[in-house]
């Protein structure tokens, strides 16, 4: 009897262990699983280049022009010239080579009715006349032109763009072409003074008379080296619409007219029109045949599905 209590106590030790050792691996098997890794950034926007399409309107001030013409014999001054306002419209072609870096090809037609310049000539001739009295003829010749300018211009060009905020970007850019200036539709009233003295023979008083003409001049297109700077604000209606509203300076070369035929049925040498330049607000639209692409958005791996143990 002595023997048998302590290994009955032993047997009841054994026995409690085996049961409660299936219960420990329960408990474990019931403990959270590991927390999910962490995600990362939102899913970034790769750039796609491609083509473009562009369409541009606008308004134009033209800087004060010089015109010149060849002396005949006398110098002609002219003044008052101005090629007043205008506006054009064209469209080009381009490629979006990077996001801060594009290129095109445009063509517009411009128009401008307000071109005028007035010019005075001044000349001097002694001669003897038919009874041989010496005599001096001063003539001044002031003469008006009016009529239309227009152009066709070819640029290449090329921007730097840089996005800021809500679609909002700025760019910046110069381009380099051909522009086909043409003078038509001018028109010239004259208006001739010449007054004859005789400085030998104060018996005789000095003479003037004066008459008015005009004439029309031949139209003329003068094809010409042009270029631009670019600058202005951009704004991204949809990923493939985008909005500009843009201050352009050009510089269109110069431009000639053709010979003036006189009313008086004489011809007269054409003038030329030198340092065309013009100031312009453009109004302009790009859409864009590549859009951008959305990277694909980061799955974090499925969880192991919790296995109890029993």
């Amino acid at each position: 009897m002595g023997r048998s209590k302590p290994l009955a106590l032993a047997r009841i030790f054994t026995l409690a262990a085996s049961v409660a050792a299936p219960g420990l691996v329960h408990a474990a098997d019931l403990l959270p699983p590991p927390p999910p890794p962490l995600l990362p950034p939102p899913p970034a926007v790769d750039f796609a280049g491609g083509w473009y399409l562009r369409g541009d309107v606008g308004a134009s001030v033209y800087a004060t022009p010089k015109v010149s013409t060849v002396p005949d014999p006398d110098p002609v001054h002219y003044y008052n010239s101005d090629l007043g306002g205008g506006g054009f419209a064209g469209g080009g072609v381009g490629y979006q080579f990077t996001p801060w870096f594009r290129a095109d090809i445009t063509g517009e037609y411009r128009f401008s009715s307000g071109f005028r310049t007035n010019d005075r000539v001044n000349s001097k001739s002694e001669y003897y006349n038919d009874i041989g009295l010496r005599t001096v003829s001063k003539t001044q010749l002031d003469e008006s032109t009016s009529g239309n300018y227009s152009a066709a211009v070819v640029l290449v060009n090329g921007y730097v763009e840089k996005e800021l905020f809500g679609g909002l970007g700025v760019f910046a850019g110069a381009g380099v072409g051909a522009a086909f200036n043409r003078f038509s539709g001018l028109s010239e009233v004259s208006i001739n003074k010449t007054v004859l003295s005789y400085p030998d023979n104060t018996d005789y008083a000095d003479t003037s008379f004066g008459g008015t003409s005009g004439g029309t001049y031949k139209n003329r297109i003068r094809t010409n080296f042009a270029w631009a700077l670019h600058a202005g604000l951009s704004y991204a209606v949809t990923p493939n619409l985008k909005l500009e509203l843009a201050y352009r300076y050009l510089n269109l070369g110069e431009g000639a007219t053709g010979v003036l035929n006189c009313f008086c049925a004489q011809t007269y040498q054409p003038f030329k029109v030198k340092d065309i330049e013009a100031h312009d607000i453009k109004l302009g639209m790009r859409w864009m045949f590549g859009a951008p692409v959305v990277a694909a958005a980061y799955e974090p791996p499925p969880m192991m599905p919790l296995v109890r143990k029993y």
